[in-house]
């Protein structure tokens, strides 16, 4: 009874958090492989389109981004348009209302652990309080990654290919096409997809071979899956040519309106199939490399820690040990055994989650990209590992004191000021001041991650406010670009704003420049550009984990 009342209060945590908004800010991909176009195609903000969702390389299905920022964008700006909601459309739902669905579909993990858990022999309460209390859970889960995504595919898998038995023997021929149709769907999402499939899949096709009889019932289901497979790649292909064709969504809907003979030319014109584009790319090193190149063990040794902790080292441990005497069986004890591999198969610990587990951690480490959010997908085969035969309760503090740190980090400080900036930003250039004559803002973003500029709230129309992102520039580009802006002021009303974190505050003070106004966020934790552990205990303690958006005057030379 205390674990379902723990389990209800972290899952209201978790809705409470997202609706809050986290401040936390965990890569670019949470806002560019979704909300940021989208927004762009339904509401017709300003945005930045990433490379993946040119025309001229499209290696990411439209599909997912439509079901999902998509639908939840058309669903603010219809509440809107029939003035149910005169400003619906504000930086905040911009940023929460995809977040919200994706925290919606988060509960999919719940439901599949406490479907599984009774298979694995762990307790589904205690599994389910593991699993939301994960910071995993809590911050990666309720972000609008394709990752997360892939995540919940997978764990719809898992929970399709174990709940294909009714009884002890008998397989459901009903889940066939199901799992083809969630394998597709996941391929599409993530190529990587497959990685995290193969043992399900093999999984499935033994149960399916060891309950039937005859060859009929064994290629039946086969068959099903294959089909449905090949229907919805079908689906997933026609979408992407369609989008990626017509350049844009408002193209992309006169189409589908348009004659049936017009789309099956535009399909025979130029078939777009997005994973095909994704694999080509990433298969080379050379374009890994521009992502940054990682040791092939920096999933097992660095990324499985940062995300899991003790689990992921508990579940290596196990696994060593179970390879150890499956190696002694098969070398020492395989004549008493006649041969059979079955004993490992069947052996106390359950080895095939260990596999569900480490065969995809394998496979991703072939790359030499390796970013910790690709694992996410791998907590729920861990959660059950590590509930079975209660193996995680002895650590259960360090487990405690691990999540919070890495909500804490991960969900509030990381980046964290610059979601709060573009707020910020947003109510300032749309505040009723504003609207009475036209004012010219220059937002400058230097060592900062890329704004996702949909955030501003900035209509396409709108040719007054120009975003510069700097990255991560030196110190002589930086002052060249903040000195050559502020020359280029030629109204009375021009704004110029820069932000940048405190730790290079200093650098801003160096190019000469007036400055007029400055505003500093608490707190925001930049990794690129980390404090010195010694200005963390001076009076300026809190400038050292802020961003600044520091208002430029006008340079007195200017006209």
């Amino acid at each position: 009874m205390a674990a379902r009342r723990l389990w209800a209060l972290l899952a209201a945590l978790r809705a409470g958090w997202c609706l809050l908004p986290q401040a936390g800010y965990l890569h670019p991909d949470e806002f560019f492989q979704s909300p940021e176009v989208m927004a762009g195609d339904i509401l017709n903000l300003q945005v930045y389109y990433p490379w993946e969702f040119l025309s001229s390389s499209p290696c990411r299905t439209v599909v997912f981004p439509l079901m999902t920022s998509g639908v939840t964008y058309w669903v603010v700006k219809s509440l809107q348009q029939l003035n149910i909601c005169s400003s619906c459309i504000n930086s905040y739902t911009l940023l929460v209302s995809p977040r919200l669905l994706f925290t919606i579909f988060s509960f999919v993990l719940d439901y599949s652990v406490y479907r599984l858990a009774p298979s694995w022999e762990a307790d589904p309460w205690k599994a389910l309080v593991l699993l939301a209390g994960s910071y995993v859970t809590l911050v990666f889960y309720t972000r609008t990654f394709t990752n997360t995504l892939e995540g919940l595919l997978f764990a719809l898998l898992l929970v399709l290919v174990s709940s294909n038995k009714s009884d002890s023997s008998s397989v459901k021929p009903t889940s066939s096409p199901l799992i083809g149709i969630v394998t597709t769907a996941g391929f599409f999402n993530r190529p990587t997809f497959l990685a995290f499939a193969l043992m399900p899949l093999l999984y499935w096709a033994g149960l399916n071979v060891d309950s039937q009889k005859s060859i009929k019932t064994i290629v039946n289901p086969l068959l099903k899956l294959i089909t449905c497979a090949c229907f919805t790649a079908i689906v997933f292909i026609t979408a992407d040519t369609l989008y990626f064709t017509s350049v844009g969504l408002d193209n992309f809907y006169s189409i589908k309106k348009s004659s049936l003979f017009h789309v099956i030319a535009q399909l025979n014109h130029k078939m777009v199939v997005t994973p095909l584009n994704f694999l080509s790319y990433n298969l080379n090193p050379h374009n890994l490399a521009q992502h940054g190149s990682h040791p092939r063990v920096t999933h097992f040794t660095v990324n499985g820690i940062m995300l899991f902790g003790i689990l992921h080292i508990l579940a290596v441990g196990a696994g060593l040990k179970m390879l150890k005497k499956y190696i002694y069986q098969l070398l020492w004890v395989k004549s008493y055994y006649r041969g059979s591999p079955r004993v490992f198969v069947h052996s106390k610990g359950h080895p095939k989650l260990l596999l569900f587990y480490f065969v995809p951690l394998a496979f991703l480490s072939l790359f030499s990209h390796q970013e910790p959010r690709f694992l996410i997908p791998l907590i729920l085969p861990l959660v059950l590992f590590s509930t079975s035969q209660n193996r995680a309760m002895k650590w259960k503090p360090v487990i405690i004191i691990f999540n919070i740190l890495g909500a804490l980090v991960f969900g509030w400080l990381h980046q964290g000021g610059l979601i709060p900036c573009l707020f910020q930003l947003e109510h300032l250039m749309h505040s009723p001041g504003s609207s009475n004559h036209t004012r010219h803002y220059t937002l400058l973003f230097a060592h900062t991650y890329m704004p996702p500029r949909s955030l501003l709230n900035i209509k396409k129309k709108d040719t007054h406010i120009e975003v510069i992102d700097m990255a991560g520039s030196e110190e002589e580009t930086l002052c060249q670009t903040v000195g050559q802006q502020a020359k280029n002021f030629t109204c009375n009303d021009c704004h110029f704003f820069v932000i940048i974190p405190g730790t290079v505050r200093a650098t801003i003070t160096k190019c000469g420049v007036l400055l007029k106004n400055e505003t500093l966020i608490f707190p925001h934790l930049s990794m690129e550009d980390p404090p010195k552990i010694s200005f963390l205990f001076s009076e300026n303690w809190r400038s050292q984990l802020g961003l600044y958006i520091l208002q430029l005057g006008r340079d007195h030379q200017s006209p």
